[in-house]
């Protein structure tokens, strides 16, 4: 299926002359994308990306140094390739060239989008990789949580976890921002020698290498942190990444 993206923050994108980014190019689109023989191609408003889903690509200091740049009048220019108006950041977020909309299949981290670029932390041994930090986000009880999970170098064994955001129950499922609770990650794998991704919140204790500890009374909590971890190591997350540095392509 093929659907229409649109903004009205492109619109007002102004770009210096020569530049191929026009806003008269992008209103010709539209205009012949609203014409009779479209009729069929669904269109839909380009969400904003907020502030945590840009935490996924670049470091806070990163945007908030465009933002203080940012200006509110004429233009400035970032680089030799790159020129700001006041409308390009808000273009940039409803981009959905830099999004991925996911469907009800996919979306079972509860997100319905991810972005297209993410940044990620390798460390070497020498050459091989032997640990890679992974940001990653999810729908829990409360709200969104946020968190960066370290893989060792066989890129199925959990070295640790650390949660960065989240909006969960005091006392219930906050507990998992807790040293205690997180200390069940490492040595946990995330699949089976099938290659299956099999990695669970356990509903108590945990009963297989493939498990961390529940905590009681926040099931909801832990199922919103499985299907987290399941989503982004799985095949519409990072599992192309994983594939590629185990064939040694990184």
């Amino acid at each position: 299926m093929t659907i229409w993206m649109k903004n009205v923050a492109g619109t007002e994108h102004e770009m210096p002359a020569g530049h191929p980014e026009q806003i008269a190019r992008l209103e010709r689109v539209n205009a012949a994308l609203e014409g009779p023989g479209f009729f069929a191609l669904g269109m839909h408003h380009a969400p904003m990306a907020g502030e945590a889903d840009i935490m996924l690509a670049h470091p806070r200091a990163y945007l908030e140094g465009i933002r203080r740049v940012a200006p509110s009048k004429g233009m400035i220019s970032l680089d030799p390739d790159t020129s700001m108006s006041p409308a390009t950041l808000e273009a940039a977020l409803a981009d959905p060239a830099n999004w991925t909309v996911l469907d009800a299949g996919q979306n079972i981290a509860g997100l319905g989008q991810r972005p297209n670029f993410v940044q990620v932390y390798l460390l070497r041994d020498g050459d091989p990789v032997s640990l890679l930090l992974l940001p990653l986000s999810g729908q829990g009880y409360g709200g969104r949580i946020d968190a960066i999970m370290a893989l060792r170098g066989d890129m199925n064994t959990i070295a640790g976890i650390a949660v960065t955001q989240h909006s969960e129950t005091p006392g219930l499922g906050a507990r998992i921002e807790e040293s205690s609770w997180r200390a069940s990650f490492p040595g946990t794998e995330l699949r089976d020698a099938s290659g299956e991704l099999r990695f669970r919140v356990a509903r108590g204790p945990a009963s297989g290498v493939h498990e961390v500890d529940g905590i009681t009374g926040a099931t909801r909590t832990g199922r919103g942190v499985t299907q987290m971890v399941r989503f982004w190591l799985g095949p519409d997350g990072y599992g192309p990444l994983l594939d590629a540095i185990e064939r040694g392509e990184f």
